[in-house]
């Protein structure tokens, strides 16, 4: 079986094509390397290039027919950078998008694994947990291009055009336990990656809104290890038509089931670390939300899936991966 990955040489693109090959799915990789690394293709078939480039894609058909599903990961995801560069957003995450949607039906491809997020969510007030059906509330550029591409996917499957697993991702942490990849920016804007930045600087972390209606005044995640969601993904290709028999547009959420602040992450990176983390107080980021936590009982149901590893197992894995980054990525100091 193979599949193409569209943003295969990101952080999540390119730990799904690892546990691809882990699974015996050949993984074909397509991505501009914007953003994404050309160290993390190396042994795998790779096409530079973008998702709107119909000729190139036809080109990865011609030479790969039996690709029958294709995952798509391709997209800008910072939350602050969308709001200050919109057009751009909008531009690469649903514009792009859609002529992607058309090469895919034009060379028959008809599955299709789109990474959402679970941004676009407006969280119950009591708990701050969602489900699947939990109304959509979208507080950035970024969580409206999601929620915007959703619509289109759900249009276009309604109509019998494609069949859509839409997964909405929680926050991701830890990298490939085999440190093959991991995340390869090397100033992160999320909590995690800036608390393992600071924590090397020996700076304090800074606590980004702490006026937030939850139970310490920080901001509340769903931090769901990285190798958790690519073992989704693989389980979705295997059971796609399954999956989709009944409906041929699923929304999925990937989360671990747990709310977790960001003071209490920070308390997990101190026990993993065995060092205290120092914090100071700052205002709410632009677009950021008071966040949410996934009810996970559909991905159980359809996916036979949930998260295996904890929060500290993604700590570890982050700082495993921290000490091997700039190597492995050809990064001098």
């Amino acid at each position: 079986m193979k599949v193409l990955i569209a943003g295969g040489a990101g952080f999540i693109g390119s730990t799904i094509a690892s546990a691809c090959v882990d699974n015996g799915i050949t993984p074909v990789i397509l991505d501009n390397l914007a953003t994404g690394r050309r160290e993390f293709t190396e042994g795998r078939t790779f096409y530079e290039g973008d998702i709107c480039d119909g000729a190139l894609i036809d080109r990865i058909f011609a030479d790969h027919p039996d690709i029958t599903t294709a995952v798509d990961c391709a997209a800008l995801i910072v939350v602050p950078d969308s709001v200050a560069n919109p057009l751009g957003y909008y531009r690469e995450n649903v514009s792009k998008g859609i002529q992607f949607l058309e090469h895919l039906v034009r060379n028959n491809c008809r599955n299709l694994l789109f990474s959402s997020s679970a941004s676009l969510y407006r969280a119950d007030p009591e708990d701050f947990s969602v489900d699947e059906n939990s109304p959509v509330e979208t507080l950035s550029p970024y969580a409206r291009t999601k929620a915007v591409f959703e619509t289109v996917l759900a249009d276009v499957a309604a109509a019998g055009t494609l069949n859509v697993i839409s997964l909405r991702y929680f926050n991701p942490i830890g990298a490939d336990p085999q440190l093959r990849t991991g995340l390869q920016i090397r100033t992160p804007t999320h909590a995690l990656g800036k608390m393992i930045d600071v924590h090397h600087a020996g700076e304090a972390f800074p606590l980004t809104g702490t006026d937030y209606p939850t139970r310490d005044g920080s901001g509340l995640r769903d931090y769901v290890h990285v190798w958790d969601l690519a073992a989704a993904h693989i389980k979705a290709v295997e059971h796609f038509a399954t999956i989709t028999h009944e409906a041929p547009y699923r929304v999925i959420n990937l989360g671990t089931g747990r709310g977790t602040t960001v003071r209490e992450l920070v308390t997990a990176f101190e026990t993993v670390t065995a060092t205290p983390l120092p914090t100071t107080e700052t205002p709410r980021r632009p677009g950021d939300s008071a966040g949410a936590y996934a009810r996970v009982d559909l991905a159980q149901d359809l996916l036979g899936w949930k998260a295996e590893h904890s929060i500290e197992d993604g700590i570890r894995d982050s700082l495993r991966w921290y000490a091997k980054r700039d190597t492995a990525l050809g990064v001098a100091d």
